[in-house]
């Protein structure tokens, strides 16, 4: 049974006027066949997020005896605790302090230098009364509807070092053209790319990272707020970017007429009925969504 979960809320957060209420449902499925979901989907009162671990290929180490879903469930945590202890404190702030107490949780046991160390991508957003603040942190991008104007909030960093990473692996040292050869040559690589001033970033062992998200506010009211939101892992958002089965405003009219569990639905038939049309290493990936509603304010 896919995981969906739905809410609604009309917490005060301050400022003139009545309350505004933000409404959010949410659904994360694993991919077709796996037993473990990768992603993760959450809620801690005003802040919602969408956490989408790095899966680890076959036959490589990481230097850890934690997977993905570990470190996914451990930062979600530990970003609700940061954002208790300090509500009112910048985004990057409080994933910075998280990603440093999971560091802690590793208990010792693991190289956190290690390039294959466990990582996640971060999309957050946390509705504060009068404006939202919003954080994206590697490939799970962030739809926005502002005054009825669609817009995306993307970081773009791992699919330029992506590109450039086809470009180099074609010259595999030693000349080798056999594609599991080629394909270990491109992992390295782009794990060497990792958490690095001209390659990409991600949450993982390095705090440092959370300063290099991609962050902004939209506001909650007037003619321009902010109406509806939609949270993604690229699971999810494979339906615009690699199925094109819709455009933004569409996944957001989807979202909003069927909910969460519609969309991953779309996708599965998509990888089902195109498979020619992935650009990934795998054949399917996990799902997730969080949308938001949002009423209108005076």
């Amino acid at each position: 049974m896919r995981p969906s979960t739905t809410f609604d809320s009309a917490e005060p957060f301050g400022g003139p006027g009545p309350a505004p209420v933000m409404r959010v449902r949410s659904a994360s499925a694993p991919a077709p066949g796996r037993p473990v979901n990768e992603d993760l989907v959450f809620r801690f009162g005003p802040l919602v997020g969408v956490l989408d671990g790095a899966t680890v290929p076959d036959g490589f180490d990481t230097g850890c005896v934690h997977g993905p879903e570990w470190y996914v469930r451990h930062l979600a945590a530990r970003i609700g605790v940061a954002e208790a202890v300090r509500p009112a404190a910048r985004l990057t702030s409080n994933l910075a302090a998280a990603i440093l107490a999971v560091r802690a949780d590793h208990g010792g046991q693991c190289d956190l230098d290690h390039p294959g160390t466990p990582s996640s991508t971060v999309c957050l957003l946390r509705d504060c009364g009068d404006q939202v603040d919003y954080l994206v942190l590697c490939d799970s991008p962030l739809v926005l509807d502002v005054g009825g104007q669609v817009s995306v909030v993307s970081d773009n960093r791992l699919d330029s070092a992506m590109t450039e990473l086809r470009e180099t692996v074609a010259i595999v040292p030693g000349g080798a053209a056999d594609p599991v050869t080629r394909f270990r040559h491109a992992v390295s690589v782009q794990r060497e790319r990792m958490n690095r001033t001209h390659g990409y970033w991600v949450a993982a062992a390095d705090p440092d990272a959370a300063f290099h998200a991609v962050t902004g506010t939209a506001p909650r009211r007037g003619p321009g707020a902010l109406r509806r939101a939609a949270l993604l892992s690229d699971g999810a958002s494979s339906a615009v970017e690699q199925f094109g089965l819709t455009d933004w405003a569409g996944l957001l009219d989807l979202l909003g007429a069927d909910g969460p569990g519609a969309l991953i639905d779309r996708v599965r038939d998509a990888e089902r009925d195109h498979p020619d049309r992935l650009r990934r290493h795998k054949s399917t990936d996990d799902a997730s969504v969080v949308f938001c509603e949002f009423e209108s304010a005076v």
